[in-house]
């Protein structure tokens, strides 16, 4: 499998972890001028922003420390990218997660950052 249709298959695998978690996916793949998130989300009473980083082996570190301060920070602006396309109160209650998966597990970090 090509890297893209791995990482379309790992965020499905994502989705669906976090929908048993109690989220509701709004959409995926955010796309704005400022970058891309891969989930956005609800739970409990947060707009969740989450990041999806896979590794098939521990070679070049862990999943979860590929989202580094630059990636927060296009993630940060991605967010409030969001919240003024759909008409969001910039002080709507949001929160940024990162959801790192290998082959045998999902680990879900809630506020990440």
């Amino acid at each position: 499998m090509n890297k893209r249709t791995v990482g379309s298959d790992n965020e499905e695998r994502a989705v669906l972890y976090l929908q048993k978690q109690g989220y509701v996916p709004l959409m995926q793949n955010y796309r704005c001028f400022c970058g891309e998130v891969d989930i956005v989300a609800k739970e409990s009473g947060d707009l969740v922003f989450a990041e999806v980083k896979y590794r098939r082996t521990q070679e070049y570190g862990l999943p979860e420390q590929a989202v580094d301060a630059r990636k927060q920070a296009k993630i940060r602006r991605v967010a409030m990218c969001y919240l003024k396309e759909h008409k969001l109160p910039t002080d709507t209650d949001i929160r940024f997660d990162v959801v790192a998966m290998d082959e045998r597990e999902i680990r879900l970090y809630r506020n990440a950052f």
